[in-house]
Formats: C-alpha cells, sequence, structure tokens
C-alpha cells in the first residue's frame, strides 16, 4: 500500500552501476514517463521482465551502445512504478551519453537515493528496510553484511511491529477506561495492565541490545588507548593492527598527538586512537597533545588503561578510574608481562576488567581482541542479528523512557489520561523506525545519504 495518495511523480533516471570503467553499466529509469521513453527508444516497451537485445540509439538514430532492455511494469516493480533498466558497456563516456539521452526524452536526474525513497513511499519496503539497502553497500564486513540482508528481510522490522502491537494493546487496555468512565477498573485490572507493561518493558530492552550490537557493527567501535608515558601504548596499537604503525621507542613522550587508525577484529569494525601519554609537562606542545587525549577519551565507546605490570597506580590510573562516568568504559591493560614471567590473564574485579598481557610479544593480545568483541556485542549472524541505525536507538531509548513514565505513572496512582499519552508517545517513537510516523524532514535527511542510482 502506498504511503502517500499522491503517487505521480516526475520519472526519474540515474547510473545504477558506480561511475569509473566496468565490463558493465545499468542506467535505470522510474516513473510514469517509461513506457513513452522506451516507445522512442525501441518503438514499444520490452516484454515484462524479460532480458531483450537491443540498440540505444542517440536523437538520429545512431546507435549510443547495444546491450540489454529490462522492463519491469508497476506496481510489480522495486519502486513500485514502471522501470526500465538499460544494461550496455561500463565506460564512463557511454554510460554519460545513455544518462543525457534518457533526460532528453523527460526524466530528471536522481537524487541520492530517491529510488530507495520511491520503495519505500510505494509501501515495497519499510524505512528500516530502505535503509538496510544503503547498509548493505556500505558493510564493511562480512558480518555486517550478512546482518544488513536480515533488516533488509525485515527481521528488524517484524521485531519493531510486534513491539507496536504490545504498546497498541496497552493502550487500548487504558483507553478503555476513559471511553467508559463508569467502568470502574478494578485491581486485578490493575496488576494485569502492570505486568503487562513489564513485559513489553523487558521485551523493548532485549530489541534495545540487539539494535546496540547491530550498530557498532555499522560504525564501528571507538576505542583510545591511554595511559602515562612509555607503559607501551604504542606498542599496543602495533599488536592490534598486525603492523608497526606507531614509532615504538625506549624514550617517554614518542607520541605527540593523537594516531587513529581501523581495523576488524572478528569482522567488528574497530577505530584505534593512540594518544600521548598522560602526565605533567611544561612542553606547550605535549600540553597540546594531552589535551587531545583527554578528548579522545571522552569520546570513546571503550578506553583502554595501559599501565605496567607489577607498579603501583599512577596519577592518570587513579584520575580514570576513580572517575564514575569513565569507569564503566575502562579497560586497565596490565602490559610488560614478559618482564615478570606472568601468563596473560584476564579477570573482572572492583574497578571493571583487567588485562594482563605483553604487548612487545603479543601475549595476551586475543584475551583483548575477544573482549573488544564483547564490549561491541558481537553476535555471530548465524546466532541472529541486524543492523540499526544510532537514530534507531535513539527511537528505541526514547520509547523505554515513556514505557518507564508509565510504570512509574501506574505506581504512584491511577492516572489513565497519562498513561495513555505516554503510551501514545512510546509508540510514535517506535512508529518512527519503520516510517509510520515520519516527517518529510527526516526522510529527506536519510535518504540524501544514499548514494545517486539506489
Amino acid at each position: 500500500m502506498a504511503r502517500f495518495a499522491s503517487a505521480a511523480r516526475e520519472t526519474i533516471a540515474a547510473q545504477a552501476t558506480p561511475p569509473g570503467r566496468g565490463g558493465i553499466g545499468v542506467i535505470r529509469i522510474s516513473g510514469p514517463a517509461v513506457p513513452a521513453i522506451a516507445a522512442a527508444l525501441f518503438g514499444g516497451v520490452p516484454t515484462p521482465r524479460m532480458a531483450e537485445l537491443k540498440a540505444f540509439p542517440d536523437p538520429s538514430g545512431e546507435p549510443i551502445d547495444h546491450g540489454i532492455a529490462l522492463f519491469f511494469p508497476g506496481p510489480n516493480s522495486f519502486t513500485g512504478e514502471d522501470v526500465l533498466e538499460l544494461h550496455g558497456h561500463g565506460g564512463p563516456v557511454v554510460m554519460d551519453r545513455l544518462l543525457r539521452r534518457m533526460l532528453e526524452l523527460g526524466a530528471r536526474l536522481a537524487k541520492p537515493g530517491e529510488f530507495c525513497e520511491r520503495a519505500f513511499l510505494s509501501g515495497k519496503l519499510d524505512l528500516a528496510q530502505a535503509e538496510a539497502v544503503a547498509d548493505l553497500i556500505d558493510s564493511a564486513s562480512e558480518e555486517a553484511a550478512r546482518h544488513a540482508v536480515r533488516t533488509l528481510r525485515g527481521e528488524f522490522s517484524e521485531l519493531v511491529r510486534g513491539l507496536v502491537d504490545d504498546v497498541i494493546g496497552l493502550r487500548t487496555h487504558v483507553e478503555a477506561t476513559l471511553d467508559f468512565p463508569d467502568e470502574e477498573i478494578g485491581v486485578f485490572d490493575h496488576e494485569v495492565l502492570e505486568a503487562r507493561l513489564k513485559g513489553v518493558t523487558e521485551k523493548l530492552g532485549s530489541v534495545f541490545l540487539a539494535a546496540r550490537r547491530g550498530q557498532v557493527l555499522l560504525d564501528g567501535l571507538s576505542v583510545t588507548i591511554t595511559g602515562a608515558p612509555n607503559v607501551g601504548k604504542s606498542s599496543l596499537l602495533n599488536q592490534l593492527l598486525k603492523r608497526d604503525r606507531a614509532i615504538v621507542d625506549a624514550r617517554p613522550g614518542t607520541t605527540r598527538d593523537t594516531l587513529q587508525e581501523q581495523v576488524l577484529i572478528g569482522g567488528v569494525p574497530i577505530s584505534l586512537i593512540d594518544t600521548a601519554g598522560l602526565r605533567e609537562t611544561d612542553d606547550s606542545i605535549e600540553k597540546e597533545g594531552i589535551s587531545r587525549a583527554q578528548a579522545a577519551i571522552d569520546q570513546a565507546d571503550v578506553v583502554l588503561l595501559v599501565t605496567e605490570y607489577g607498579q603501583e597506580r599512577q596519577g592518570a590510573e587513579i584520575d580514570l578510574l576513580g572517575n564514575q562516568a569513565l569507569r564503566e568504559r575502562v579497560t586497565v591493560i596490565r602490559n610488560k608481562i614478559d618482564l615478570h614471567g606472568q601468563a596473560p590473564s584476564i579477570k573482572h574485579g572492583q574497578y571493571g576488567t583487567e588485562i594482563c598481557l605483553s604487548a612487545r610479544y603479543g601475549f595476551g593480545i586475543p584475551l583483548l581482541e575477544e573482549h573488544l568483541k564483547a564490549q561491541a556485542g558481537y553476535q555471530s549472524a548465524g546466532e541472529g542479528g541486524f543492523t540499526a541505525r544510532r537514530r534507531h536507538l535513539e527511537a528505541l531509548s526514547s520509547a523505554q523512557a515513556d514505557l518507564a513514565a508509565a510504570a512509574a505513572e501506574l505506581g504512584r496512582t491511577w492516572a489513565p489520561e497519562l498513561i495513555a499519552e505516554h503510551l501514545a508517545r512510546a509508540q510514535r517513537s517506535l512508529g518512527t523506525i519503520t516510517g509510520e510516523f515520519t516527517s518529510e524532514d527526516l526522510l529527506a535527511e536519510i535518504f540524501s545519504s544514499f548514494c545517486i542510482g539506489k
């Protein structure tokens, strides 16, 4: 079912394959003028869903190229409109000439993501599925690609729709008291509503955690390596990268600026940031490096606080572990176990996770890698999972807040108007994920990030 009644739109065209040279290039056209364009090119539309060898002529009748024409009549097409695809040779000159010919015949150049936007508006995809198309294209790992396919298949949307149905059920229960004020809700009904609300809240919490894992697969995990000078921060970076990227020297203060690199660990994209050693200094350049290190710490998903095994806690370590807001994001790395004859180990204590390793020789690095995967909420695609975006997490978080407010209201007093309003807001928040409640400004922002031709 189309989401907007105003289905009459301009016909759009774009190159659906990447620019540059290639064996095949595809021009995609969608909209009401497709039959007229096909008639001008071939004397009529090709047989639906059948590949036909055609010449693609210019205005004088001379062929621009020879290739395959595919016609998908609406509504049984990707966009829900009539769609024509021209598969020719993938040279930039050929593709440019073909695209200009489509524009001459009445199409206009498609905006980024406009084909997917029309698929959404025509009801072919919901918004989460449409976003998964771009996520699949942009996947940085096989794991992310597998999860994006699950979202495209509708697994995330199905969970969200289940939550929406549950919230609607709760609203129906509450709003019945508003429609029929003479019917008092008894103690039993109050307890039933409380139990149902708790169940929906727990279900929403599980979906949020799964979405968080999916979001990390897309955006990656930000990991900042910090600590005092000369504790092995740069050596740790090199071990995780499996190459010598940072300069390692026995003299302290080698790293003056932040050094950022990307790495895949078990299919999870991780942004590693090596920072200047934290210490008191009068050196203006080193001070600036330490200031940037602090900014990287504040923004990181995970902070690896590198210390030397067997040494007393230093100032930087004490400050970070004493910061309650940061502590849950800090993992303490006890480095240089090779100097003390210790074996690699991991433990969870008063100050969170501590990993004993040797950044020089790589002992214990697999323990750290598994820990980082766990911090990212890693879950194999074979165990389920889907991709999600930050806006999805924000919507789920907003729904959680409204369900919590409804539960608080229910526990405090019986005020059905307020409870119903919180439930309605939770439903709207969830609806923005699939596009049930979505502003045109949000749609424009979402689809503008897609590539042209998609």
